[in-house]
């Protein structure tokens, strides 16, 4: 065996042998990071993967289902028999509504005729007899709803419900209560009891309104 001492190294080293060593990085270390890396990767899905199970098993996915009933909750509405303010106002009954009934036709006894009828409606009827000269065949539609101004609201809804296409008109000077039915010359006939019933059930009963509900929200 040959014994060398390289150049430069002032004879303080010897290397024996044939074979020289080759420099290189221990592997020990690298190993260690790529190990601790994996580590903490495989950690990392494991928890994710449990927290998913947990959710699973203790009802997480009710929560999608519970945000959407609350939604629900609290959007939800219902009709309930609740009057509106316009149904609420007091509406005077038939019975308690003086009518006179005035003949502007050149047709006779068509006055007394429809004042017969809509006291078989429950009405109170008045004078009855023909128009004054101001309508005396000069309404050219089926009647005239005359009253004071407070009728407006009141009396002559009622009234109207017996003759659906007459005009209404009232006078803030007029005093009573009383209100008029001027007959015109369009008049055929008086509103068919049975529409005349159910138009006044309308007018005077409690109208549904949306009030929300809630389902235990």
């Amino acid at each position: 065996m040959s014994m060398l001492t390289p150049p430069g190294m002032g004879g303080e080293y010897r290397i024996t042998g044939d074979k020289y060593p080759r420099m290189r990085r221990p592997r020990g270390r690298r190993r260690l990071v790529f190990a601790v890396i994996a580590s903490a990767a495989a950690l990392g899905l494991i928890g994710w993967g449990t927290l998913q199970l947990i959710d699973v098993f203790t009802g997480g996915g009710d929560r999608a289902t519970a945000a959407s009933s609350k939604a629900h909750c609290a959007t939800g509405a219902s009709p309930s028999a609740t009057p509106t303010t316009a149904a609420a106002k007091a509406l005077p009954e038939p019975g308690k509504i003086t009518v006179n009934v005035f003949n502007a036709t050149p047709r006779s006894g068509l006055a007394k005729k429809t004042a017969d009828e809509l006291k078989k409606r429950g009405f109170r009827i008045g004078d009855v007899g023909n128009a004054t000269s101001e309508y005396d065949k000069k309404v050219k539609g089926v009647g005239i709803l005359f009253g004071p101004e407070a009728s407006l609201d009141t009396s002559l809804p009622v009234l109207g419900t017996q003759l659906a296409d007459a005009e209404r008109r009232t006078d803030a000077g007029r005093k009573g209560t009383a209100v008029d039915l001027i007959i015109g010359t369009g008049f055929k006939a008086l509103t068919s009891k049975a529409d005349a019933d159910k138009a006044l059930a309308e007018l005077t009963g409690p109208a549904p309104t949306s009030t929300a509900t809630k389902k235990n929200c």
